[in-house]
């Protein structure tokens, strides 16, 4: 069992050791002039690296406490100093490309439809009905993120928001609770945490390790779910390197809570981009992989248009600009699920068939 444990998040590779140096730390600053104080300001609203404050406006920096203009232009004078703020051939970029990693769904034909799995510095996004294989694809990425993989990928630790109550800890988890980030309403109803115990099983891992190394929070409103990004960057930045993946599930089912009507719209759409603005400087400021789950609904004017299916993913335009990759799921025979390349920016328009079994996403039996 020993042997298993240490295939899970092997922190002594080369590969980790280039993950750490791929951002600049923000006390970097103090060399340039900036104060300690300044910096503790920014690190508390989640900036904490130096490309983290050339993601952020001015505006938003001056709506820090204690920052003021004066404040914000020496800040962002000394960024640029150390960052290059301009353009760049395409072939440096493309050598900045070969730090992309990949993790495995589980399924070597779904791996084949995505390019070898979900990709760092990019939002993956899957959507479909109910029982479609969403939150088994999310619980099924907690595990194989930890695992080794092609290219040299170390494996790393999960951070998994829900929205939903679908990974609910209970008290009597024998204190192998995962580490979380905000305070947790603990009950004694079905124990979710056992699914990916059956799923490490699958891979032969300890479970212990496979739950230690995903920090859980669930979300109560969507202010709440923006508040945890911010302890998001912090984890990152604190273990450089370690993180691999962040899981939202789902990104839109708060939103739909808290924001009703037309009149609400355009502020809930405002908020949305927001949020996956900041999803987006996350994965490429450090360089993980954002897995997110979205929800459907019926479209009432498609009956209008002779649409063939008149549901579609809410989020409207703002969530489909935002995806780097969209993924449309649904329910084949039995345990059976077909997944789609709705919108990807190198992958072709292609379907796959996969299927969820008690070690959660697996390739579809013949």
């Amino acid at each position: 069992m020993k042997a298993a444990e240490d295939q899970v998040v092997d922190e002594d590779t080369s590969f980790q050791d280039d993950e750490e140096t791929f951002f600049q730390d923000i006390d970097l600053l103090q060399k340039h002039g900036i104060n300690v104080a300044d910096i503790k300001k920014m690190k508390l609203v989640g900036i904490c690296t130096v490309k983290g404050i050339q993601m952020t406006t001015k505006k938003a920096l001056c709506n820090i406490k204690g920052l003021s203009e004066a404040k914000v232009e020496k800040i962002k004078e000394a960024a640029g100093k150390m960052l290059n703020v301009g353009f760049q051939t395409a072939f440096e970029y493309s050598a900045k490309r070969k730090q992309v990693f990949h993790i495995t769904t589980g399924s070597q034909e779904f791996d084949k439809l995505l390019g070898g799995g979900v990709e760092s510095m990019a939002i993956t996004e899957a959507f479909g009905e109910f029982r479609t294989g969403k939150t088994q694809l999310s619980h099924t990425f907690c595990v194989t993120a930890q695992l080794p993989g092609e290219d040299g990928y170390p494996g790393g630790k999960v951070i998994f928001i829900d929205t939903e109550n679908t990974l609910y800890p209970r008290n009597d988890w024998n204190n192998r609770t995962a580490c979380v980030l905000c305070t947790l309403h603990l009950d004694s109803g079905p124990s979710r945490p056992d699914r990916l115990k059956d799923i490490a099983d699958r891979f032969n891992v300890d479970h212990g390790a496979v739950l230690d190394n995903v920090l859980y929070a669930r979300a109560y409103t969507s202010e709440h779910q923006m508040e945890l990004l911010d302890f998001v960057a912090a984890k990152f930045h604190e273990e450089g390197g370690v993180f691999k993946l962040l899981i939202i599930d789902s990104i839109m089912a708060l939103f739909r809570v808290d924001f009703s009507g037309r009149g609400e719209l355009a502020e809930r759409q405002q908020k949305l981009a927001q949020m996956l603005s900041r999803l987006q400087k996350i994965s490429e400021e450090y360089n993980v992989a954002v897995f997110i789950t979205n929800q459907m609904t019926a479209d009432p004017g498609a009956g209008m248009t002779f649409q063939a299916d008149p549901k579609k993913p809410i989020g409207g335009h703002i969530l489909a600009h935002a995806s780097t990759t969209r993924i449309s799921l649904r329910k084949g025979r039995a345990e059976m699920r077909i997944a789609k390349i709705f919108d990807s920016p190198d992958m072709p328009e292609n379907e796959a068939t996969f299927a969820i079994c008690a070690g959660g996403v697996s390739d579809a039996k013949e």
